[in-house]
């Protein structure tokens, strides 16, 4: 397993998801709810979805030739910034109010609409890109999953204190950032490989 695959996917996913719509309903969740079956439902979820991404990604590993991998990520990843930058200036909203009261009502509501949420998003699809382009499927689905869990718990536990003191822009802003990092570099390994 490559450890600066999984770095690189942790990196990514790290600052696209914190301050995201999905930290938003992970901290609504948990101000109604006990914070444990919040988090298992959220944690869950995030599993499920980034098994499939990988799994796609890594698919798609085989049969394409990796220039037109690298082209494709590249530009996803160029367009994710570009929707991120974007967002950052607007309000995302919180999310549906749940009212189950048991923890396993609580639990499979959280996971419900983190699934819902985050089924076909940019950090999916960043996902698909990343494994890929790495070939590293396993390196990529570990450090994915440990950042959107990382975020997660950080906004059952902290978020309303961490949202007022980091601006939401920032947020965006940096995670912008990093996705026009990686677009670029994977459009020059893709120029490299056909010049």
């Amino acid at each position: 397993m490559s450890l600066s695959a999984a770095a690189s996917a942790f990196a990514v996913l790290f600052l696209a998801e914190l301050g995201d719509k999905t930290q938003l309903v992970a901290v609504g969740l948990a101000h109604r709810h006990r914070a444990t079956p919040v988090l298992v439902g959220i944690c869950t979820a995030f599993l499920v979805l980034n098994l499939l991404a990988v799994a796609v990604g890594a698919s798609l590993y085989g049969l394409i030739p990796e220039p037109w991998i690298l082209l494709v990520a590249g530009l996803l990843f160029l367009g994710f910034g570009i929707h991120i930058w974007r967002a950052g200036d607007e309000d995302e909203a919180a999310g549906e109010t749940v009212r189950a009261t048991s923890p396993w009502r609580v639990a499979a509501a959280s996971f419900a609409l983190i699934f819902v949420a985050e089924l076909g998003d940019k950090t999916q699809l960043a996902l698909v890109a990343m494994a890929a382009a790495t070939g590293e499927a396993l390196a990529v689905l570990a450090g994915a999953t440990l950042a959107l869990w990382v975020v997660s718990g950080l906004g059952v536990a902290l978020g309303a204190t961490l949202l007022r003191r980091l601006p939401t822009l920032w947020v965006h802003r940096g995670a912008a950032a990093l996705f026009f990092g990686f677009g670029g570099w994977a459009l020059f390994q893709a120029a490299g490989v056909w010049l």
